[in-house]
């Protein structure tokens, strides 16, 4: 039992040309949440330690983001290959 919607998104779905992928997704999560949630974190940073002067607390928070960040960073660009195998190099002696 085929209805004419899904027989439409089947003869879609089977052209050659139709691409589908995810860079517009990536780039507006790049270009507008990543930026958002930074400035999240900063503000809550400032509000949970900064107030109280807990500033040894809010490094170590500081340093958690940063962390996190590298790990969003190596995602993002593709750089964990070249990174991997600098690494192995160390080991190799390659």
């Amino acid at each position: 039992m085929t209805t004419p919607i899904l027989s439409a998104l089947v003869e879609l779905a089977q052209q050659e040309s139709t691409k589908v992928d995810t860079g517009g997704l990536r780039t507006w999560i790049l270009d507008n949440v990543i930026p958002l949630l930074l400035l999240v974190v900063a503000l809550l940073l400032l509000w949970l330690g900064g107030g109280k002067g807990d500033n040894a607390g809010v490094m170590k928070r500081l340093g958690g983001v940063i962390v996190a960040l590298a790990i969003v960073g190596l995602a993002v660009t593709n750089a964990g290959e070249g990174i991997g195998r600098w690494i192995a190099g160390l080991f190799t002696g390659g």
